[in-house]
């Protein structure tokens, strides 16, 4: 069954592909607004059996949300829910299929050995801004299985310190529940291996996305306090799906 279930929801995700990739590309031609790569998101989500319920209202544009991160599915689900473009690590542009698909979606990739680059990083994530009116990103720096907040990294907040006129930070919190476990890529787990585990899985699941209140990044002293700040909004409500066990 776990073989049938796999080739059931890679022939969605295909069939998404086939249908929305060429659509993508009409409506770049034609310099419309695109809604191709937030469509194909969307029933990636569903596809890997992801039923999401969102709470809260998200801003829809001039944002820099800052979320949790427990698994890749993160992106398919705040991407096809709010349209947002991410920040992504510089090996993942290089990755076949997935490097191309995280492109269209307009991805900026950051490399973390190139120090001198950091300036030009920053102009990718302000150009991105523009584009795409939303940006995510994901500070921990790697995935968590649920249970806990790793402390967050604040360079690539940097963009932030003197942020564009009207920009607001809305951090997120995903919440899987009882299925994190689960659904988390942690340890040395491959991501062939998650993704099998992840697509042959006998039900789907439920992940509340939590929009939290939003705020103005321009009210605090530079990135370590917007990354505090933000951490802190998260903690709150990942402490009380846990039981209120405390978050450090």
């Amino acid at each position: 069954m776990g073989y049938i279930r796999f080739a059931l929801r890679m022939l969605l995700l295909l069939t998404a592909l086939v249908v929305c990739i060429p659509l993508y590309y009409i409506w770049r031609l034609l310099r419309l607004p695109n809604p191709w790569p937030r469509t194909f998101l969307k029933i990636a989500a569903f596809a890997c059996g992801a039923r999401v319920k969102i709470i809260g209202t998200p801003i829809r544009r001039d944002v820099f949300f800052i979320s949790n991160h427990l698994s890749w599915v993160d992106i398919a689900i705040l991407g096809g829910h709010s349209g947002t473009a991410f920040v992504s690590k510089e090996e993942i542009g290089n990755w076949p299929i997935i490097g191309w698909l995280c492109k269209l979606n307009d991805t900026v990739f950051i490399s973390r050995s190139n120090r001198m680059g950091v300036a030009e990083q920053i102009n990718q994530l302000r150009d991105a801004l523009e584009e795409t009116w939303a940006i995510t990103i994901f500070p921990e720096g790697t995935t968590t299985d649920g249970s806990t907040l790793l402390p967050f990294k604040a360079p690539l907040l940097k963009v932030l310190e003197l942020p564009p006129p009207g920009i607001m930070v809305q951090p997120i919190f995903l919440n899987y529940g009882k299925n994190a476990l689960e659904i988390g890529w942690t340890g040395d787990e491959s991501a062939p291996s998650n993704a099998w585990r992840l697509l042959t899985r006998r039900s789907n699941f439920l992940v509340e996305v939590h929009f939290l209140d939003p705020f103005d990044p321009a009210h605090y002293s530079g990135r370590k306090e917007i990354a505090a700040e933000a951490r802190r909004r998260i903690a709150k409500p990942l402490s009380a799906s846990l039981g209120g066990k405390a978050i450090v």
